[in-house]
């Protein structure tokens, strides 16, 4: 497990005009009732912000028109898998992942979201929360970065 690296990864804080956060039900989620923000891997020389806006599309349907990037975290944010999931995930290469966490204003309505927008979708049911619930609806092995995530972005939600 110690030779395992971290995927390369991006996440979307994609908050409404009401300062609520998007949050997703996983469809794999077979254990409890987990809820995250879009999040995803970085393809090799992708650009991170370009990164970003690709699953935020593929997750929400989001469309550039009604998405504003407004800040990327100083720093990225990693975690660890639990023992259980790792060599299982993405091809048992990586013990965790390496976010880089991006703030976005969300100016469409809740009509221009499309779970459906990628074949497979990520998600089966989504809702606006406030974000400092954030950390209580992940699993809790991301329960870490969540805060961490809020804390950076708090100022500007």
């Amino acid at each position: 497990m110690n030779e395992l690296g971290y995927r390369p990864c991006v996440g979307v804080m994609l908050v409404n005009d009401k300062g609520r956060v998007f949050v997703g039900r996983r469809i794999d989620n077979k254990e409890g009732d987990w809820w995250q923000m879009p999040q995803g891997g970085v393809d090799e020389g992708e650009d991170l912000r370009e990164a970003a806006m690709r699953e935020l599309g593929e997750e929400t349907g989001a469309k550039a028109e009604h998405v504003t990037i407004i800040r990327q975290m100083d720093e990225p944010m990693r975690y660890d898998l639990p023992e259980e999931l790792i060599g299982k995930l993405w091809g048992g290469k990586y013990r965790g992942q390496e976010q880089v966490w991006f703030l976005a204003r969300f100016s469409g309505s809740d009509a221009d979201i499309d779970l459906e927008a990628h074949d497979p979708p990520e998600f089966c049911d989504w809702k606006w929360v406030e974000p400092e619930q954030l950390p209580d609806l992940i699993v809790p092995f991301k329960k870490r970065v969540y805060r961490a995530v809020v804390d950076a972005f708090r100022e500007l939600v």
